[in-house]
């Protein structure tokens, strides 16, 4: 299952714990030494805490390992992550982590292995200040008896009336069957020392955003044509016509033929002249406006959500929930 760090999978994760940063909590064994702090944290594709990501510089100058949130105590009200059953010998053999590293099934292996050769049967609660028992054993070997390891789920148990050893999870998988279930005691939280490590659950959240999906610019231009107009115009002229009388040759009375030089008529003579030009007019008006067409966008996404697995040990547990 692949490895992301907190904030790329919720990156409002500080809400679900009231803004109480997990990221820079001090790292501390149970006896009360500071070994380093919590640089980040690792979760699952499902949301489940796996690891913290511990920069070992008070222990181990520049390097950081991880340490699995079964292996592990929070006291927020002091800031501080206890790594339950750290020493120095397995801080020094774990291998080292950077952000360059593929976090697959064989680097994991590596981290398993260190932890898996630890166990703690007692511990002191800087938080209660009384002794408290820890049943955050890693599993053991088939050699070690069943009192002395980690309560261990029934499906990856093998035990008898006449024996007292248990055949440890971690002997029966490969990577492609094992599952961080397989080893409670590196990756179980329980509520009394992960108290706002909370499960997640996502959820369809339906609503809508104003966005830019373009613009729409009017503009004129201008185009030309050539047309041709006919104007019929008149123009005037003088028609003179000469005509032989019908009484040609008769003699008129004295005094009514008037002999004289000089202008007999006076005619004006007129004609028309085409005047073409051109003038605008409003050919057609243009109204701009926006309307607004509704549709029903319907969509699809698998959700996903935490459960909580508690192993009780055949114990009887109460447990209450509030109701959402």
């Amino acid at each position: 299952m692949a490895l992301m760090k907190l904030e790329d999978f919720d990156p409002d994760y500080r809400q679900s714990f009231d803004n109480n940063d997990i990221k820079g909590h001090s790292v501390y064994t149970e006896a009360d030494e500071k070994i380093g702090k919590v640089n980040d944290v690792l979760v699952d594709e499902e949301g489940h805490f796996r690891y913290f990501i511990v920069d070992l510089g008070f222990w181990i100058f520049g390097k950081q390992v991880l340490l699995p949130v079964g292996r592990t105590r929070i006291d927020h009200s002091a800031d501080r992550v206890y790594a339950v059953g750290m020493s120095r010998d397995q801080a020094e053999n774990l291998p080292e982590f950077n952000e360059d590293l593929a976090l697959d099934y064989d680097y994991e292996e590596r981290v398993r292995v260190v932890y898996r050769g630890s166990s703690t049967a007692a511990s002191v609660s800087p938080m209660a200040g009384t002794t408290a028992s820890v049943d955050r054993v890693a599993p053991l070997d088939t050699a070690t008896p069943l009192e002395a390891s980690a309560p261990l789920d029934a499906d990856y148990t093998t035990t008898s009336r006449t024996e007292t050893t248990a055949t440890p999870a971690y002997a029966s998988y490969d990577r492609d069957t094992y599952k961080y279930q397989h080893e409670p005691a590196l990756y179980d939280m329980n509520e009394q020392d992960h108290q706002n490590l909370k499960l997640y659950q996502e959820r369809l959240v339906a609503n809508k955003r104003r966005v830019k999906t373009g613009e729409v610019a009017i503009g004129k231009h201008v185009e030309t044509e050539v047309q041709q107009v006919s104007v019929p115009i008149e123009k005037e002229r003088v028609v003179i016509e000469r005509v032989t009388p019908t009484d040609a040759g008769r003699t008129v009375a004295p005094g009514d033929a008037t002999f004289r030089d000089g202008e007999v008529a006076h005619v004006e003579i007129y004609e028309e002249k085409p005047d073409i030009h051109k003038e605008a007019f409003v050919r057609e008006e243009i109204k701009v406006s926006k309307v607004v067409d509704q549709e029903v966008v319907n969509a699809q996404e698998t959700l996903r959500r935490e459960e909580l697995d508690i192993d009780t040990g055949n114990i009887p547990v109460d447990e209450k929930r509030d109701r959402i």
